[in-house]
């Protein structure tokens, strides 16, 4: 067995609850910003927002609401997300993050699912949520603004009460859905303990001044990308957290110049965006110490592109939502363009060949299989996939293929279940995609296998064209072909308006695969 550690040093990670965690500061830094309504301008400060966690949690309890019980929170990124979350936490209870742009019965389904008793949403979703919980357990809608035919959910603030008892390793603390790009969504049991290690394993790589520091979100706080590192470990650190109910790059750009953002957390669509929009070079983003891109890869051009311009680094990190999410990360100064960064701290890593099971060395490809403190309970109802995710020994298998340099760096290839079998040889889609948004006429680009009798599959790229651009499916085919073995070669174009995305910003190519 050839096991890959972190080459830092392991960290404590504190027997607490998740919220006491990421309130640690709140009384040395009681007047500070913990979070500012980038619509409105509104401020909760540290000691503000630690006063209506812990009296949501006391109306909870007022209601009977606490250990084994489930609230869904379905809203966008307003500051009332991380009161409503930390209050059901504090109240020893679970909170399964519902995506806010679901139709009535993907809602309740995950509702049904998860065993909720409680949901919260907002104005703008109430009536997809009072048509969700037709036949479920709940009967009635909160909503965070006191939307007309809602209780409003901060109706509820009651006395406060100090943190329920949990236990750390053992209490599931939320319950996010993994995306459901194949079957089901499954639920992804995160204990306490899974996000308090998470958080306390990438401290030390994010490196926030104490002084403190601006982290605009705009990603999604139901998706773990968005709970853990831009919620959850911006506070915990002492951050000013930004919300952005939706992305809109003007918004984006004016809170950066307004509120001096020190830290932009990103997904490639939008790296792709400051890196070629216009409208980047009429704003002053000078107070930019680091772009951060997760939830997919990102082509070291587009990155270096992306850098230049803004003047920052542009560095990326990897996880998933059953790691809570981060296993790999870039550290302050050790960036190295393409990857994914180094192991984080009280981590193992392997790589493991998919069709043989031996174990691959430094410079080989491999699944990626990661063992740490991170790593989920399991799937809820669902043993079977919960053992074909993690095996007895605690490694979870990602699915992910992966090289590990002499460096400690991971670069993700691609996904084990995405790679296009071209004639026997694999060919990874996110290598193509990298090499076709450096284009200067491409605007975004994704690339798939479809089926072919002789080939086995055939890579098949669709292209959304720069606006005024004019592109031929030729010369896609030829700026492919002069980069990459025969057997890459992009064999179809189809000229699209644009590539469907999830909320994480994860290409759907299942949709691009389903007949139109």
């Amino acid at each position: 067995m050839i096991v890959h550690t972190s080459p830092m040093a392991d960290v404590d990670i504190p027997d607490v609850a998740v919220t006491a965690y990421v309130l640690r500061h709140a009384d040395t830094y009681p007047d500070r910003p913990a979070l500012i309504d980038g619509a409105t301008g509104q401020v909760t400060t540290f000691a503000e927002l630690q006063s209506l966690v812990h009296r949501f949690a006391g109306g909870l309890a007022a209601r009977g609401f606490g250990k084994g019980d489930t609230l869904g929170l379905m809203a966008p990124n307003i500051p009332g997300y991380a009161i409503v979350f930390h209050g059901v936490a504090v109240a020893g209870g679970t909170v399964t993050t519902i995506n806010p742009t679901y139709g009535a019965e993907e809602v309740r389904f995950q509702l049904q699912d998860a065993g909720a008793s409680m949901l919260v949403t907002t104005a703008m979703f109430a009536q997809t949520a009072l048509a969700a919980i037709e036949g479920t357990g709940i009967n009635e809608v909160l909503t965070l603004d006191g939307a007309t035919g809602t209780a409003n959910a901060f109706d509820l603030l009651a006395d406060p009460i100090e943190q329920v008892p949990v236990d750390a390793d053992d209490d599931v603390v939320v319950l996010p859905y993994s995306s459901g790009t194949t079957g089901l969504p499954k639920g992804v049991m995160l204990t306490h303990r899974n996000l308090v290690a998470n958080l306390a394993q990438t401290e030390p790589c994010m490196e926030f001044d104490d002084e403190g520091e601006v982290v605009l979100s705009f990603l999604p706080f139901f998706h773990i990308y968005g709970m853990q590192v831009l919620m959850n470990a911006s506070l915990a650190c002492g951050a000013t957290v930004v919300t952005m109910a939706r992305f809109d790059l003007e918004q984006a750009l004016t809170l950066v110049q307004d509120l001096h953002v020190t830290r932009f957390y990103a997904v490639p669509p939008i790296v792709l965006a400051l890196a070629k929009h216009p409208l980047v070079d009429q704003y002053d983003l000078s107070s930019v110490k680091q772009i951060f891109s997760g939830a997919a890869p990102l082509g070291a051009d587009l990155a270096a592109e992306a850098a230049a311009r803004v003047g920052c680094e542009v560095v990326q990190g990897y996880g998933m939502t059953e790691l809570s999410p981060v296993s790999h990360c870039t550290f302050v100064g050790d960036f190295r363009p393409g990857t994914s960064g180094t192991t984080v701290a009280n981590t193992e890593c392997r790589l493991v060949d998919p069709d043989t099971g031996a174990d691959m060395g430094v410079g080989d490809e491999g699944e990626l299989w990661v063992r740490g403190p991170q790593v989920m309970k399991g799937y809820l109802n669902n043993p079977e996939a919960t053992r074909n995710t993690i095996d007895e020994d605690g490694w979870l298998h990602t699915g992910d293929i992966a090289v590990i340099d002499e460096f400690h760096h991971v670069s993700i290839v691609d996904r084990l279940k995405e790679l296009i079998k071209y004639k026997g040889f694999q060919v990874p889609p996110a290598e193509l995609e990298a090499l076709l948004i450096a284009h200067p006429k491409i605007a975004d680009v994704a690339v798939i296998g479809v089926p072919d009798q002789e080939a086995g599959e055939l890579p098949k790229a669709f292209v959304v064209r720069q606006p005024g651009a004019e592109l031929s499916a030729a010369e896609v085919q030829a700026h492919v072909a002069a980069h990459v073995a025969s057997y890459k070669a992009i064999r179809i174009v189809e000229f699209v308006d644009e590539i469907p995305k999830s909320a994480s910003g994860k290409i759907l190519r299942r949709l691009l695969r389903e007949p139109q």
